[in-house]
């Protein structure tokens, strides 16, 4: 396995993780919603939920709608990593003008954070169809478990040194906390750049036709018609992605939430959060690992509903029992253990049961879903204290548990197997398709 994981095409396709989730852990899950909490002190506890959660909707509802577009233009013009390099360049500028927001300017801040993960999640789309481009059918669960993994690891490091950075400025010449988060993020926008450039220089893209921009276009979305009529034939493909819809909004709303949550709903000491976060990273990377190693020897469905089923007990636990620094620490632990096996093993299962040939096009509409999803996450937490009699801020995160309860039955009822047989004969059919 040693070798497999420090082959060219392999590594320079995990190293990709490595670079953009420095967005995910300093900006995202760290600085961002603190920073935020600072920048929008005029507002109360409920108007600067709101506010946040639907900046991160619209976000991911942007996303959900072009995903599958750009998907189909990509497979039909080649131009995926063309495609990743205008998005991944719009989320480090975005990144990177975080460092000029001020107490405030939250509408700015939320605009730049918005348009940011825009990027960062656009660029996935055509991250993730990678996968199959580098790694074999029976290699799938290990290279998308190590691509998760080198991000745990690279995103904790820079995070580690963020956090540094704001707790002593003055070792880096800088005049205070507030001038640290801001430098923050701009070493966040120079980490990404530059460890996304062993993707664009090692990783192969399989040729396509010399094409137009206008043609692309034209061909994309006309192969885009055609496979929204050919995917209702991959029965397993349509039952998983309504079962990880659900479950997977649960995922990324604990990810995009937690320390807002931990900072303004409980109050928590943000030391206390940011150390929390830095326990997630690094527990999360041989927890990663694990999982790469337990979908191959038990299938990659089993492996994700015992992370789902932690998930829930972690939800309950947050919503009945966290009250101090200490609980929030136990909860970060088992996040950890679980969150990058249940990404990881939901992409590679995936990732089993498509065409060979629209890699992008079908990951477009798996990126879709996943952002559909999010928008529901965050209106739940945003809406329940307005619309259930005598609840609070906190009861929202209750409701996450059914997304993760309902997608994990829905998990259970899928034959992958009976999915990959499926996605073979459209790819043969097609393959065997006189020329016209």
């Amino acid at each position: 396995m040693t070798r497999l994981l420090f082959r060219r095409p392999v590594l320079s396709w995990a190293l990709y993780d490595w670079a953009n989730s420095a967005f995910a852990t300093t900006v995202m899950a760290g600085f961002f919603p603190v920073f935020y909490g600072a920048i929008s002190e005029g507002q109360s506890v409920e108007d600067a939920q709101f506010w946040f959660n639907i900046a991160l909707a619209a976000a991911s509802l942007l996303v959900a709608v072009s995903a599958p577009v750009l998907g189909a233009i990509a497979d039909r013009g080649g131009g995926r990593k063309r495609f990743l390099a205008v998005f991944a360049a719009l989320g480090i500028l975005m990144t990177a003008g975080l460092a000029w927001v001020h107490a405030g300017q939250w509408p700015l801040g939320l605009l730049l954070y918005a348009t940011g993960t825009v990027g960062f999640t656009g660029a996935n789309v055509f991250y993730d169809s990678m996968l199959t481009d580098v790694a074999g059918h029976d290699d799938l669960d290990v290279v998308s478990a190590y691509g998760y993994a080198l991000g745990y690891v690279g995103g904790g490091l820079l995070f580690a040194l963020n956090v540094v950075m704001v707790q002593k400025p003055d070792w880096f010449g800088l005049a205070g906390q507030g001038e640290a988060v801001r430098a923050s993020f701009l070493t966040v926008a120079a980490w990404w750049t530059l460890f996304s450039i062993p993707l664009f220089r090692g990783v192969p893209e399989p040729p396509r036709p010399s094409t137009s921009a206008g043609q692309a276009v034209r061909e994309g979305l006309a192969q885009l018609r055609e496979t929204l009529h050919q995917i209702r034939s991959i029965r397993m493909l349509v039952l998983f992605l309504v079962g990880y819809w659900l479950y997977i909004d649960g995922v990324n709303t604990v990810i995009k939430t937690a320390v807002f949550y931990g900072d303004r709903v409980l109050g928590l000491p943000q030391a206390g959060l940011i150390t929390a976060l830095l326990l997630t990273q690094f527990v999360a990377f041989p927890a990663a690992l694990a999982f790469g190693w337990l979908g191959k020897r038990i299938g990659p469905k089993p492996a994700v509903l015992i992370g789902l089923a932690v998930y829930v007990a972690a939800i309950v636990y947050a919503w009945r029992f966290l009250e101090t620094q200490r609980d929030f620490l136990v909860l970060a632990a088992a996040i950890g253990l679980v969150q990058g096996g249940v990404q990881s093993l939901s992409r590679s299962l995936y990732a089993r049961m498509i065409p060979r040939d629209k890699t992008a096009e079908f990951f477009g509409f798996y990126n879709m879903v996943g952002k559909f999803a999010t928008i529901f996450g965050p209106l739940l937490l945003a809406l329940t204290p307005f619309v259930v009699p005598g609840a609070g801020p906190r009861d929202g995160m209750l409701s996450l548990s059914l997304l993760f309860v309902i997608g994990g039955l829905l998990l259970l009822r899928v034959d992958p197997e009976a999915g990959h047989r499926a996605a073979m004969r459209l790819e043969d059919g097609r393959r065997m398709r006189p020329a016209s």
